[in-house]
């Protein structure tokens, strides 16, 4: 079936199809629907709608009219890939890239490479796919497998990344993010299996779900119940600029303070994006590690109204005080800055010979030995309960005597603010 075929089976299944507005998705901010003008002009396409448009975003990718790169992103934020063209059919493409030939095999063809054509630069392949969910399957050029950097759905075996024609159970999917004004990148969703109640949103997304990733990864998908999404935005190199409130000044020059354009980009396109495609649940948490629980609690501090969860694991909760004297987030709890979210706290590392403000600026500093950010966790964590919180009730404080500062110790214990999380 060329794009061509595609395009007129859509065209002749829209034809026979009502076009129902359907409403915007549960959870926090999602909308009933109506029958009022408003309702339908926000209203998210049908399947079939979404389909016709993906393939008018092929035919401009072959004729030219569209950059490659351009038209790949459109279609993973639309539909997806592989584009279902309605009853059993997936259209599959990938850019050439200087290739020559593409095929695609999967567990739906007993893995044997069928080729594809190739059209104005892309290559294209429509497949037969009875039952798709589950399937997975890789482009094969020569003798290399690879996954499709574009699938929605995917997931890691034993032979490294696949791809997915449609997920099925609890699996992973992605989609690729415009910074704005802050860096691009992946936003990667970890779909339970069963309905949507609790949604955790949490940073340093490519280290969360995935085995190779730094120390084995979080390994986070092993800690989630069956009702939990997990939303992981990825880092990118100014990792340290989006994840700090402040700046401070550090290895001999100023740097970072980008944590409320980087609060702005989960606020306006993140959690939208999650609402509409899944629906975002009644209980909403937000969760990091070393500056990524910095910026969490920063977070919480910001949108109050909108968390009823927040974790930090090993937090630089004194940035802003390392080589500066800006506000820490500790301070901005003492001066009442902050209302309450139920706040979990933890650390590995050691107390040394005790925590002491060894510098004058009104923060513990860790022993020369411990840098798992002990003291200014306690600190941070006696400061939240002077301020009124209560613990065990929406205050918690974890210390995992000598873990260290990495993921594999983040991993060992993830499991306890998840499970804090899951029983709210």
């Amino acid at each position: 079936m060329t794009i061509r075929d595609s395009a007129l089976k859509l065209l002749i299944l829209l034809s026979l199809t009502p076009l129902l507005a359907c409403a915007g998705s549960g959870g926090p901010g999602g909308k009933d629907a109506t029958d009022d003008t408003a309702a339908e002009d926000t209203a998210p396409p049908t399947e079939e709608e979404q389909t016709a448009a993906d393939l008018k975003t092929v035919e401009a990718m072959i004729a030219g009219d569209l950059d490659l790169a351009e038209g790949m992103l459109t279609v993973s934020l639309s539909g997806g890939w592989p584009i279902h063209l309605g009853d059993d059919d997936y259209l599959f493409a990938a850019p050439a890239q200087g290739r020559d030939a593409l095929a695609v095999a999967g567990d739906f063809n007993g893995w044997t490479p069928a080729p594809m054509a190739s059209e104005g630069g892309l290559f294209t392949l429509t497949v037969t796919i009875p039952s798709p969910e589950g399937k997975l399957y890789k482009f094969v050029e020569g003798e290399d497998y690879a996954a499709d950097p574009w699938s929605r759905a995917y997931g890691q075996d034993e032979f490294g990344e696949h791809s997915i024609v449609r997920g099925a159970g609890r699996h992973l999917e992605r989609y690729y993010i415009r910074g704005g004004g802050l860096d691009d990148r992946w936003m990667r969703v970890w779909v339970p299996e069963g309905a949507v109640t609790h949604t955790l949103y949490v940073h340093d997304g490519q280290n969360l779900f995935d085995p190779e990733a730094m120390w084995g990864g979080w390994r986070l998908q092993e800690s989630l119940g069956p009702n939990t999404m997990a939303v992981g935005l990825d880092n990118t190199m100014a990792r340290m600029d989006e994840y700090t409130h402040v700046q401070d000044f550090i290895y001999g020059e100023w740097m970072g303070g980008k944590g409320d354009a980087y609060a702005e980009l989960w606020m306006s396109d993140v959690r939208p994006l999650i609402r509409l495609q899944y629906g975002e649940g009644d209980k909403v948490g937000v969760m990091g590690s070393s500056l990524g629980g910095l910026i969490s609690v920063h977070f919480a501090q910001l949108h109050p109204e909108e968390l009823d969860f927040v974790a930090s694991l090993s937090g630089t909760l004194g940035w802003g005080s390392i080589g500066a004297e800006n506000e820490t987030l500790i301070e901005r709890v003492a001066s009442g800055g902050f209302t309450g979210v139920p706040i979990y706290l933890d650390s590995g590392g050691e107390p040394g010979e005790g925590c002491i403000d060894t510098d004058g600026d009104g923060l513990l500093d860790d022993a020369p030995n411990s840098s798992d950010n002990y003291c200014e966790t306690r600190q941070m964590a006696d400061t939240l309960s002077a301020a009124g919180w209560t613990w065990e009730q929406d205050l918690w404080h974890w210390w995992e005597a000598g873990a260290q500062h990495n993921e594999a110790a983040w991993a060992d214990r993830v499991n306890l603010p998840v499970g804090l999380f899951e029983s709210l």
